[in-house]
């Protein structure tokens, strides 16, 4: 009747946020440095910490 809880979501997105964290770091080990940028922005799309997983990926120098 209810259907699902506002923190059935909340761990849906999360689940789904890290499925796609590591989908996009198996791409990074290949990725040339214009597609580094796509990923970044695709991160920072994705999730509110995008700054910190960029930083930690070293994306940095890629995406300006």
């Amino acid at each position: 009747m209810g259907g699902i809880s506002e923190r059935g979501k909340e761990i849906k997105r999360r689940r789904h946020r890290r499925k796609k964290l590591l989908l996009l770091s198996k791409r990074l080990k290949k990725a040339t440095v214009s597609e580094k940028t796509v990923i970044a922005t695709k991160l920072r799309n994705l999730t509110p910490g995008a700054e910190l997983i960029i930083d930690r990926w070293k994306l940095r120098e890629s995406d300006r």
